[in-house]
């Protein structure tokens, strides 16, 4: 019976760990996939120079480990104030940079967040900054990875873009570099009436490249839960993703870095048939 390979299942050390200090421990455990964001403390993505990059570039050799990096979904990426939407580009235009220097396969992006009034805007905002920071991407020969983000409450000020299948497809389909391509997280997709099947139904699964994983409760609020505390199917989405065809890898992002461990062990036993 075909199972998931626990080498396709990757663990988001986010902000957990400098990324010396992460990529020590997957060694040490046997992940062979992670990504991390580049936004505090000791892994501020302005602090990576020629000599540091170098080292972390062998230390991933060593350990046989593919890295991805992960902007970060509060920096608005449909901006438009003066100032303020050019130090956006000059954010992304780093990440790229330091994925370069670092040897990092991808960089999960973001569509931005709007305010209710100015939603035509903050799209059209949103999809001309990823356009750019694309282009520049695909000359650098870094992959952008855009993600499907999380609904908000009804009621709240703030609302993520590209959060349902429609938005989502949206961008991507405006989107044709082939520096821009997709990471579907799962668990954000349980959260709106479309559900996870919606998106498998809509979404080309020839562009998705990474799977994300968290528990939660179907039309619920975001949460990112450990595996068993929501009502979250995961054995149906493996067989469902693979059936369609899908070789990328998955990402368990949640809880801390031994439950995520654990649960990368429960995934690699599940059936995919």
């Amino acid at each position: 019976m075909p199972i998931i390979s626990p080498a396709r299942i990757g663990i988001d050390v986010g902000r957990k760990l400098p990324l010396e200090d992460a990529i020590a421990w997957a060694g040490e455990n046997d992940v062979g996939i992670i990504d991390i964001q580049l936004d505090t403390g000791a892994n501020l993505v302005t602090s990576f120079d020629a000599t540091r990059s170098h080292a972390i570039r062998r230390s991933c050799d060593h350990h046989d480990i593919r890295l991805g990096l992960h902007t970060l979904s509060a920096v608005n990426v449909a901006e438009y104030a003066p100032l303020v939407a050019e130090a956006v580009d000059a954010y992304l235009k780093a990440y790229i940079d330091a994925a370069v220097l670092l040897g990092a396969e991808w960089i999960v992006v973001h569509a931005g967040f709007h305010f209710s009034a100015d939603i035509p805007l903050r799209m059209q905002a949103g999809l001309d900054r990823l356009r750019r920071v694309a282009d520049y991407a695909e000359h650098k020969s870094v992959l952008l990875l855009l993600e499907n983000l999380n609904k908000e409450p009804a009621d709240a000020e703030v609302h993520y873009l590209a959060h349902t299948i429609e938005e989502w497809r949206w961008f991507y389909e405006k989107l044709g570099s082939p520096a821009l391509q997709l990471s579907f997280t799962a668990n954000h997709a349980h959260l709106v009436p479309e559900g996870v099947a919606g998106f498998l139904n809509e979404m080309p699964i020839n562009r998705v490249r990474e799977v994300r994983l968290a528990d939660c409760f179907r039309n619920g609020i975001e949460e990112h839960l450990i595996p068993g505390q929501g009502d979250f199917d995961f054995s149906a989405l493996f067989k469902a993703l693979e059936a369609k065809g899908y070789t990328g890898h998955y990402m368990n992002a949640f809880g801390s870095l031994d439950d995520m461990l654990k649960a990368r062990a429960l995934f690699a036993g599940m059936p995919t048939d």
